[in-house]
Parts: C-alpha cells; structure tokens; sequence
C-alpha cells in the first residue's frame, strides 16, 4: 500500500467586487463567503460515503484560510487529526504584503507577475527563500512515505508551486505551476519514489 498526498489550496478570501489583494504570510484572513461554499465543495468531493479518499493524517499551515479549508474536508467523515506544519505558511511579500494587486502590478510590471506564475521566479521586494521551501517539501514526503494511507495538506499558492520542483516523476502534463483557489493536486509515493498523479483539479 502507498502513500497518497492530495495537496489543496485554500478557498477564497475574497468576494466578486471586493478589492483584492496580495495576501502572504502576515495577512491572516478568513474564507470569504465563496470561499466557503469552495470548501464546501471540497467536503463534498472527498466525503469518504463516496470518494476513494480516507484521510489518516491532515496538515495546514497557522493561517485561519488554510485551517477553515482543511476543517471543513475533515468534517466529511474523516479519522484525521489536524495539524500544523510551519513551511506550509504562505510566501511573505515583503513590501506588496496585502497591497491592492493593481499597485502590486504597477511596481514590479505584468511580466515579473507571469514570471512569478510560470516558473516561480520571485520578484524583487518578496522575501521567498525557494530552496528551504524545496527541502521542506522534500524531508515533508520522506516522513510521510513511512507510513501508508491518504494525507490532506492543504497551503497556500505560494508554497504548493514547489512541491512540484521535488516530485521524481509526472503521470500527466503540468500546464501551469500554479494552483486556483480550493484546487489539488495528487502525489503517490511508493518505494521511496514520489509520482504526480493529478494537478490542479477542481472539485465539482
């Protein structure tokens, strides 16, 4: 039996006509209202009355949006306890830290924002330390290979990019690094391998 590690994003926390901003780790919002029927949703996707999923062991970063997210999947008849890992905290933006994403743009340019959700490129001004973030991802799916069953992480974008950089094998294309809101992604490790399996996928 493998390991399989469903890694989430968490669900909005922003509505249609709020101003959005640039969220990172000092900005501890809640799911906005879509952001709570995502998560809605997500319980519904992996409620084990008819999903493949069980989850024995759940992780989230300290910040409430990851939290909310993961708490609600755990309701859909879970044994896991919830825990928090402290690498899964979002990026910190340094100076666009909760800044309207217009003035964000406006400073560093479209192309620095494309090259950020391409190829994880870090603007100047952001405080991204990507090769701890790598290693963490890294010594994360050792520790969790040693025991089999299904583990939830859910992070934030910002983090789960990563995760891609460690992963040994890919079973399907990744057309993009990035993760949409309460989207997941799917890694199977196995004889000390790790093998994406699924990126991005919307609950539904």
């Amino acid at each position: 039996m493998s390991t399989r590690i469903i890694i989430c994003r968490h669900g909005n926390t922003f509505d249609k006509g709020d101003i959005v901003t640039r969220v990172g780790a000092r900005t501890d919002l809640a799911l906005s209202q879509s952001g709570k029927v995502q998560a809605e949703k997500l319980k519904q996707y992996f409620n084990t009355a008819h999903s493949p999923y069980k989850f024995e062991r759940a992780f989230c970063s300290e910040l409430r949006r990851t939290r909310e997210t993961a708490q609600k999947i755990l309701t859909a008849n879970h044994p896991a306890k919830l825990l928090e890992k402290s690498f899964l905290k979002e990026i910190d933006y340094g100076v666009d830290e909760n800044q309207p994403e217009t003035d964000v743009v406006a400073r560093i340019g479209k192309q620095a924002i494309t090259d950020w959700d391409s190829n994880a490129t870090v603007p100047d001004g952001w405080h991204v330390d990507a090769e701890q973030i790598r290693a963490d991802w890294g010594a994360f799916f050792l520790e969790m290979s040693k025991i089999p069953g299904d583990v939830l992480v859910v992070t934030s974008n910002g983090i789960a990019r990563f995760c891609l950089d460690v992963v040994d094998d890919f079973a399907i294309a990744i057309p993009s690094i990035k993760l949409a809101t309460a989207a997941f992604g799917v890694i199977k490790c196995e004889s000390g391998e790790t093998k994406m399996t699924d990126w991005n996928v919307k609950a539904s």
